[in-house]
């Protein structure tokens, strides 16, 4: 088996060199290292220890995931040759990504590893920044961290910041949740003789000082919720605070039925801004709908039946299910199709059903959904048109129904038959795949802005409605509808 031997060179200078690992650098033959650019280096070749580098690997790529493969490659091969010493910074299990590939490689049964010690720069981090890590730490990689990832609450280092443009995308991705002036501390060779703790504000980040790669940068745990207004955690505590016994009267005596109208009028509130284009008004509106998620959460946990981290679970869960020409390796060649898997496997989850299909999909709160939703289910066992066709000549059947009904019928028949009309204009809606739903909500804000500016000519006239005649009423409409065209175009 071909032997490949990873050892550490420490965080520092020689004088903090491990005695052991001293000796096997001493004894090896053949020793590469990842890159010449370490404070121990210099001190070792000026003791005749001489080492093969991959700095020239660096400039061969724009990246850096390539770089580490191609040093994996090429220890591999001159594994084959002879037993290879491999020296990384640090420890060879710390933010070591060659390490990692070549782990694999020895899973495959390509090269027998070997991975010797090396003190981390953690430790010497540690003590230089004076924290504690049983507090809570994250190291995180530089080069392909996400903000996502930030335990904002906790301490973080992020290593692997080479240089300046390094440090700017780190800055840039901090910057999405912490303010711009939050202070980071820039660490140099912590724990060497040319150790440097530099703290700037945030956004000073790539510009303070010379970023080489014994640079971890540390950003503080934060120590006020005003400091993480954009961290979940935050979020979820404030509603929990809201609903303590020290919380807001309003907020502890809501229940899920009390919520139920708050959350369909913010969810309304969403559409409109969806519809005005308005991104500031999607961001507020859309808080307003998470805010009644994390109550009705929070609520399931209060009352002992179900907490927040149940509801990710199952969303979580229902959408790598239900997708597996993502996750999974199902083919699928449009949208058209995906919709069809997702039928297919939401009626393998709920099995065999009993009564009638139509049992799930009445909407106490919308006779326009309902009818939607009764008219979809049937038409998913075949009980429906071929086309819209068929749809539009049974609304003109209603409607002569109806109008019959207006001239000869009674105040229930008229009812009875305009139902009938509605239920067809619904039925052409779905045939076009437009929302009846989302259809209503856009007329009715539309008749409201419309009929607001009538207001404003009326009160602007210093008359009442009732001496304005309907004509006049009219041109107020009208003009109205030509001043939206001409904000529309």
């Amino acid at each position: 088996m071909h032997k490949l031997t990873v050892i550490g060179l420490g965080a520092a200078e020689l004088s903090q060199l491990q005695m052991g690992v001293y000796k096997k650098l001493k004894s090896a033959r053949k020793i590469y290292v990842r890159t010449m650019d370490h404070p121990v280096i210099r001190e070792l070749q000026e003791e005749g220890i001489v080492f093969e580098s991959f700095d020239a690997v660096y400039e061969k790529h724009s990246t850096f995931q390539p770089v580490y493969e191609e040093i994996t490659t090429k220890l591999v091969e001159a594994a084959v040759l002879e037993p290879v010493m491999y020296a990384v910074p640090g420890h060879p299990l710390v933010a070591e990504q060659t390490v990692q590939l070549l782990i694999n490689e020895e899973k495959e049964g390509k090269i027998d590893l070997k991975i010797e010690g090396g003190q981390s720069f953690l430790d010497p981090i540690f003590g230089a920044l004076k924290i504690d890590p049983i507090e809570g730490f994250q190291l995180l990689d530089g080069t392909s961290f996400s903000i996502h990832d930030v335990n904002m609450h906790g301490h973080v280092l992020i290593a692997q910041v080479y240089d300046a443009f390094s440090a700017s995308e780190v800055k840039l991705s901090l910057m999405e949740k912490y303010r711009d002036d939050y202070p980071v501390t820039i660490v140099t060779a912590a724990g060497s003789s040319l150790e440097r703790l530099t703290t700037v504000p945030l956004y000073e980040l790539d510009q303070s000082v010379d970023i080489n790669n014994l640079t971890t940068i540390y950003v503080p745990p934060v120590q006020s919720d005003l400091d993480a207004l954009r961290d979940w955690t935050t979020f979820r505590r404030i509603i929990a605070t809201l609903r303590g016994p020290n919380g807001c009267p309003w907020d502890q005596k809501q229940t899920h039925e009390s919520l139920k109208k708050y959350l369909l009028e913010e969810a309304h509130e969403f559409l409109a801004a969806i519809d005005a284009e308005d991104d500031f008004g999607m961001v507020e509106e859309l808080g307003d709908v998470l805010l009644q998620v994390f109550l009705h959460a929070q609520i399931g946990e209060d009352n002992g039946y179900f907490n927040l981290e149940e509801v990710l679970a199952s969303i979580s869960e229902k959408m790598i299910r239900r997708h597996p020409h993502v996750f999974g390796d199902v083919s699928v060649q449009d949208a058209d199709e995906v919709v069809v898997n997702w039928d297919a496997i939401k009626q393998q989850e709920k099995g065999e059903q009993t009564g009638s299909l139509l049992k799930e999909e009445y909407r106490a709160t919308s006779s326009l959904l309902t009818s939607f939703n009764y008219q979809k289910k049937a038409a998913s066992v075949g009980f429906d048109w071929p086309n819209a066709e068929g749809a539009w000549e049974k609304f003109s059947e209603e409607w002569n129904e109806f109008k019959e009904e207006v001239s000869k019928g009674t105040s229930a028949t008229r009812l009875d038959e305009f139902g009938d009309v509605l239920f067809t204009l619904v039925n052409i809606a779905r045939f076009y795949k437009i929302s009846p739903e989302e259809a209503m909500i856009h007329a009715n804000e539309k008749f409201a802005r419309r009929f607001q500016f009538v207001e404003s000519k009326v009160k602007d006239s210093g008359l009442a409605f009732s001496e304005f005649t309907l004509e006049q009423l009219d041109a107020f409409w009208n003009e109205a509808k030509v001043l939206e065209k001409r904000e529309n175009e």
